[in-house]
Parts: structure tokens; C-alpha cells; sequence
């Protein structure tokens, strides 16, 4: 049986490929593999769930396939099944049905119809890989597949201001997630110093003996677990992103934003309880983080005139008490929750634009309650109010965000204005060039100026993303800055690391000149036809250009490691090779990487996305 689960991981991808064929004006050939799949999908996952239940429910678990495999470093895709896995899997699999079938009618006759069953099957692709992962390493395959896919749902009415910029606002946070994740492999990696499963997990006795004896250490992994939870499943005080998320078609706020991805955060604490259970601090922190999102959350909710946004805030809510839930051991009372949370919320959503129908007639022929208003403490009119003003201003948490996280960086790449073409050129250039001097000559070299020289170069490279974060001119000099400092991130790692094979560095550095290239030759030819490729707004390129649009998103995603590249197996290497003594070196690392997918994405959507410069609009279908 355990062979049998790749069916549910790859069945999708297929799926996507194949549908990748079919002509765009082809709405009932596109609609119809795409419910034929998930059909397919769902009958054999429900068989398979009664004939595991029929052979005793026990926990499967299957290494798929080995990646790279060096010394105690070994990347591998692992599936795993248990009860936990078999409720999501089952969620997914209806939902997704369910909402396809409704978007064959609800998204008739639209521009990017074949775009969007895509994407969704995408993203279903990526979810199974979440939910069927049987290590870190595949759960973050699947999670990175889950931010592409969402942030082009998001971006999904591509020529409009508010769905492009909440888009990148949503993929800034789920980077934040993202980099907290990696950070926990990591260290996780270095404590077990092999690839540690899920299925190893369940031993209660090493898991104890490894917290007793690494107790910071087990302390960091799970802060960083949570922090990538309470992201995913917007909790606070990362809520403000979900609300921003349903500027997509209803239906994708439905089944992702609504009822998947939302509770995927609740998905990593139930993986992971077994090694945070004996730990009282963390679920202490766990617990603050759910009440406290239940009480602003359901507050924000109440004061909402947008009925996408009510939804949004009262799921968020909702998923707080499931953490508390967790917290407290009530695993079976937190999947019957989100089960329900799920279905409910993926109603409402698909009803809201009737109800806000319903409210408008209401209005006019319901007569308003009168009585004598309750007189009450001045004091308690007085606490009342100031929540009221802070649930309208949503608690200020998108300022606060922006204030603590996102400023600074800004402030910094503002500040390297000093940093010119022709500077960044020549200098970089030639400082690149003698750090590969002595990285042929480290042999030769103390140890104490290796460690000098790769933790500047570790900082060049962080002040390099930083520049390109903030630059609002060439679209050309901001996708070179990022090339830099991707150059100058691995030499720090290679200076600083004897084990770091000289075969790792040249297949992870072709992948990363290829995709460079590649975006760097698509920019030259925008440049060409439009003259000026500037980022001091959005251009919208993407009508005039949607070939090259195209080929410039996939040259980003796979400089920015999309999973099943070399260029994301390089990135999971090259922190594999950064000691966990390096403390400086993993948060300039780690630093970087953040700023590094945004500050690319935000090249893209800049020149690509949004509203059109030019006076031209895409032509409606003919009338039916």
C-alpha cells in the first residue's frame, strides 16, 4: 500500500501538464480533464482510506526517491500516511472537486479560464506533497509550491493595482515562513545529522533524550516551527495577509485562503506535536498565540463591511482556538474542527455574493428595531470604543509589519545609493574574482582570514538584495544586483566550509548563470520594445509581452529555487554546510534568501503585471 501514494502526489502534476496542451478558448475540454482528475483522484483516495482502515490504520511510510546523497547529507522525497494525513488528504481531494465544478460556470467566459484550472491543479499538486510528506525536506517542496501557486491566484486579475500588490505582500510574508522553515531544517539537520522522519519522530524515548540533551537548541527548531505555522494559518500577528488574499477569484479564496492552505499552519503543529509535547514553554507560546488571534481576530470581524473580509477574519479566529486545541492534546476535536471550519467557510465564500444580494433587500424592507438605549459605565462606553477604532484599523497589524519587518530593509538598500552600474560592475567584479582566488588557494590561507572574508562576502551579498529590494529605476540593474549577490552568498559558504564539494558549487552555480540569463536576456528584449523598463510602478507588459511575460516569471522561479530544480537543491546544500556555530553566517544566509525571491517577484509583477501603460484592453470573447 505504501507504493500506492505517489499515485495521489503525481496524479495532479499530470494532470497540470497534460492540461497545459489544450487550447485557452477550450473551456469544456479544460473544465472537464480537470474534474475527470480530481474524480479519479478522490474515488481511489477513498478507496484507499477504507482499505487501510480495513487492515488496521497503521502508520505507512515510503521513501520514494534519493535527490543527493553525500556523507551524513541526504535529500530524499518520503510520503507518509496516518490518520492525520487521510482527514486533510480527504479534505482536499472533496473541496477541490467541489469548487472546480463551481468555477466551470462561475469563471464562464473569462480571460485566464485555462490559467486558473492550472494553477489549481498546481496547487492541489503542491498541497498532496504537504499533507503525504513524510520528512521536512518534502513538506517544504510542497510549501514552496503552495506560495508560486498562491501568489498567482492572487495575481490572478493580473491588470488590476490591488490583486498585483496584495500578491506580493502575501508571498513577502510566506517568505518570512518560508526562510523560518529552512532555518528549522537546518539546525534539525546538525542536532540528528541525518535527515530526520516523521516516522522516527513517534519514538518518544530518542526524541525526549535529544530535547534533554540539546534543549536550546530543540527550543530554536520549534520557535521557528511555530513562527511558519502561525504565518501559514494567519495567525496573529501575521493576520492582516488572508483579508489581502481574497482579492483573487471567489472561488480560489474559497478553497485555499478559506478551507486548504489557512489550515496547513495547523497541519505542521500536529505533525510536529510529538516533539514539542513535553515541552511546556512552547505550548505556553502556542497558546497565547491562539487566544490572542481569536480575541483581534473575531473583534475585526464583527466590524467589517467587505463579506470576503468577515469570512477571512472569523476563519482566522477559528484556527486560533485549534491551536489552543493542539496545545492542550485535543487532536481528534482539532481535525473535526477544521473539517467543519473548511466546508463552512468554503460555503460562505461561494454564497457571499448572494448574501450581500440578500442584505441590500433586507435594508430597505426591514424595519429598524427601536427601543431606549441601555445607559452604560462611561468607562466601559470608553473601552468599548477604543476597540471598536482598533478593530477598524484591523489593529494596525499591516503597519506593524511593514514598521518592523520590511522598513528596515528598505532603509538599509536606500542607504547604498553610493552602489552605481558602472561601480557595481567593475568593483563587484573584481572583488568576486579574488574571492575565487582564495577559494582555489584556501589551503594555503590561515584559517583566521577565511573566516574574515566569508563573512564579508556574506554581507556584500545581503547589502547587494537589499539594493535591488528598494531600486525603483533599471529593471536590468536590479536583476544584476540580485545575480551578485547570489555569487557572492555561495562563495561565503564555500570560504568558510571544507566538506563543500567543488561538484556541489559548479551544478548549483550553472543552475543559477542559466535562469540568470535567461531573465536577463528577457529584460534586454522588454527593453527593446518598450525602451524603458522602469519599477517605479506597474506597467501591466504582460498584455503586449504575454510570451515573454511567460518565460521571464519561469526564469524567476527557478533562480529563486523552484523545488525539483538544482537550483533548490543547492540552497537546501549550502545551508546543509553552514555549521550551526556560524551564527553570523546563517543570519546574513538566511537574510538574504528572505529579501531574495521578493525583491525578484517584485521585478516581475513591476514590469509584467498590472494595470496596462498603454490605452489597450484585452478583447471580450463573442456573445453567446
Amino acid at each position: 500500500m505504501e507504493q500506492f501514494i505517489q499515485v495521489f502526489i503525481f496524479l495532479p502534476l499530470f494532470g497540470f501538464l497534460i492540461s497545459l496542451l489544450f487550447s485557452s478558448k477550450n473551456e469544456k475540454v479544460i473544465s472537464f480533464f480537470a474534474i475527470s482528475i480530481l474524480t479519479i483522484q478522490l474515488i481511489l483516495l477513498f478507496s484507499f482510506c477504507i482499505l487501510w482502515v480495513i487492515n488496521g490504520a497503521t502508520i505507512l511510510d515510503y521513501k520514494h526517491f534519493t535527490f543527493y546523497k553525500e556523507g551524513s547529507i541526504e535529500i530524499f522525497l518520503d510520503f507518509y500516511f496516518d490518520k492525520i494525513t487521510l482527514v486533510y488528504s480527504l479534505l482536499g481531494a472533496i473541496l477541490s472537486l467541489l469548487v472546480i465544478i463551481f468555477s466551470k460556470y462561475y469563471l464562464h467566459r473569462e480571460g485566464g479560464y485555462k490559467r486558473f484550472f492550472i494553477t489549481v491543479l498546481l496547487f492541489y499538486f503542491g498541497y498532496n506533497i504537504i499533507v503525504f510528506s513524510g520528512n521536512f525536506e518534502t513538506l517544504f517542496i510542497g510549501w514552496e509550491f503552495l506560495g508560486i501557486t498562491s501568489f498567482l491566484l492572487i495575481a490572478f486579475y493580473r491588470d488590476r493595482y490591488l490583486p498585483v500588490k496584495n500578491a506580493l505582500k502575501t508571498i513577502s510574508l510566506y517568505r518570512l515562513g518560508d526562510i523560518c522553515l529552512i532555518l528549522a531544517l537546518w539546525m534539525s539537520h546538525h542536532l540528528w545529522h541525518q535527515n530526520i522522519t516523521f516516522l522516527q519522530l513517534n519514538n518518544i524515548s530518542l526524541v525526549e533524550s535529544h530535547i534533554n540533551e540539546h534543549s536550546y537548541y530543540a527550543v530554536f527548531i520549534l520557535v521557528m516551527i511555530v513562527i511558519a505555522a502561525s504565518i501559514k494559518s494567519a495567525q496573529f500577528p501575521f493576520s492582516s495577509w488572508l483579508p489581502r488574499a481574497m482579492e483573487g477569484p471567489t472561488t480560489s479564496s474559497a478553497i485555499f485562503y478559506g478551507s486548504l492552505s489557512v489550515h496547513l499552519g495547523v497541519f505542521l503543529l500536529l505533525r510536529t506535536y510529538v516533539y514539542w509535547e513535553t515541552m511546556l514553554s512552547i505550548k505556553v507560546l502556542i497558546i497565547i498565540i491562539g487566544a490572542v488571534t481569536a480575541l483581534v481576530a473575531n473583534s475585526i470581524a464583527k466590524v467589517q463591511s467587505a463579506v470576503k473580509s468577515q469570512i477571512a477574519y472569523a476563519s482566522i479566529a477559528q484556527i486560533g482556538i485549534m491551536f489552543i486545541e493542539i496545545a492542550f492534546g485535543f487532536h481528534t476535536l482539532a481535525l473535526l474542527h477544521l473539517s467543519g471550519n473548511a466546508f463552512f467557510r468554503t460555503y460562505q465564500l461561494l454564497v457571499s455574493p448572494s448574501n450581500l444580494r440578500y442584505y441590500i433587500h433586507n435594508q430597505f424592507y426591514e424595519k429598524p428595531k427601536l427601543g431606549i438605549p441601555e445607559t452604560k459605565n462611561n468607562t466601559i462606553l470608553k473601552i468599548q470604543n477604543a476597540i471598536y477604532i482598533l478593530a477598524l484599523k484591523e489593529w494596525n497589524l499591516d503597519s506593524f509589519l511593514h514598521n518592523f519587518i520590511w522598513k528596515p530593509f528598505k532603509f538599509i538598500g536606500k542607504k547604498m545609493e553610493f552602489i552605481s552600474h558602472r561601480f557595481s560592475i567593475i568593483f563587484l567584479a573584481i572583488l568576486f574574482v579574488s574571492g575565487l582566488l582564495f577559494l582555489i588557494l584556501s589551503k594555503n590561507i590561515s584559517h583566521e582570514v577565511d573566516e574574515d572574508l566569508h563573512l564579508l562576502f556574506a554581507f556584500i551579498g545581503f547589502i547587494l538584495v537589499l539594493k535591488s529590494f528598494v531600486v525603483r529605476g533599471s529593471g536590468l540593474k536590479a536583476w544584476f544586483l540580485v545575480i551578485m549577490s547570489q555569487l557572492f552568498n555561495v562563495l561565503a559558504i564555500a570560504l568558510m566550509n571544507d566538506t563543500y564539494e567543488y561538484v556541489e558549487i559548479i551544478v548549483y552555480l550553472i543552475s543559477l548563470m542559466i535562469s540568470a540569463i535567461a531573465g536577463y536576456l528577457c529584460l534586454l528584449k522588454l527593453k527593446n520594445y518598450e525602451k524603458v523598463i522602469n519599477l517605479d510602478s506597474f506597467y501591466g507588459h504582460h498584455f503586449d509581452h504575454p510570451r515573454l511575460s511567460g518565460f521571464f516569471l519561469i526564469s524567476c522561479l527557478a533562480f529563486v529555487g523552484l523545488p525539483f530544480t538544482p537550483s533548490f537543491i543547492g540552497i537546501d546544500l549550502m545551508f546543509s554546510h553552514i555549521d550551526k556555530n556560524e551564527y553570523i553566517l546563517i543570519v546574513f544566509t538566511s537574510l538574504n534568501f528572505l529579501v531574495l525571491e521578493i525583491s525578484v517577484l517584485r521585478i516581475y509583477t513591476r514590469l509584467f503585471l498590472g494595470p496596462n501603460k498603454k490605452n489597450t484592453h484585452p478583447i471580450a470573447y463573442k456573445s453567446s
